[in-house]
């Protein structure tokens, strides 16, 4: 099976980029493809400010990349740019360590003016680390998600739409995306809406 690394950048225990993150990989997961995630929880602080290398969680982290087909990461956007925690993350990463993935970035900010940080903010440092294929991010405004009152994020449907068509793609992106479960009918209408030629 397809294995996808996932990288939550968001500083906050319960945020609106993490819950994003969790909608494509409940998505990813209803489809076969194995999960490893990683959060800003997951690194001792100093070791991340510090940039122990050698540190054992930056080692799983390390480990988990090399060994994976794919990599999503999820940011709020602050100031117009992709969380610094995030970039702490990404720099703990070796040199063309995405060289044989492809990745799908996700970010949410709180207005429509910062929706390009993806584009000239992020996309440069995967493109630095050799992504073999970086996919168009979905961005998001705290207006299209919302937290519910039973705790659930609940999702504009165009970002829902947006979300299931970027996930289609990254599928089909995966080195070896034929072992991924999916029903034919629902293989072909996730073809169907990802604009996917096979």
């Amino acid at each position: 099976m397809p294995t996808v690394v996932t990288i939550s950048g968001s500083p906050s225990v319960r945020s609106r980029s993490d819950g994003l993150l969790r909608r494509a990989v409940h998505l990813l997961e209803s489809f076969g493809v194995t999960i490893k995630a990683f959060s800003l929880a997951d690194f001792p602080a100093e070791s991340l400010l510090y940039a122990h290398f050698d540190h054992p969680s930056i080692v799983r982290l390390q480990q988990a990349v090399a060994e994976a087909d794919g990599l999503i990461v999820s940011t709020p956007v602050y100031k117009s740019a992709y969380s610094g925690a995030l970039k702490v993350i990404l720099d703990l990463l070796p040199e063309r360590s995405l060289a044989q993935h492809a990745v799908l970035p996700l970010a949410t900010g709180g207005s429509p003016a910062h929706m390009l940080a993806v584009d000239y903010a992020l996309q440069p440092v995967l493109t630095a680390l050799k992504a073999r294929h970086i996919l168009g991010g979905i961005y998001a405004t705290d207006k299209e998600l919302v937290w519910g009152d039973n705790g659930e994020l609940v999702v504009a449907d165009d970002i829902a739409a947006r979300l299931n068509t970027a996930v289609a793609r990254f599928i089909a992106h995966l080195p070896n995306p034929g072992v991924v479960q999916l029903d034919p009918h629902a293989l072909n209408a996730q073809i169907r809406i990802g604009g996917i030629s096979v």
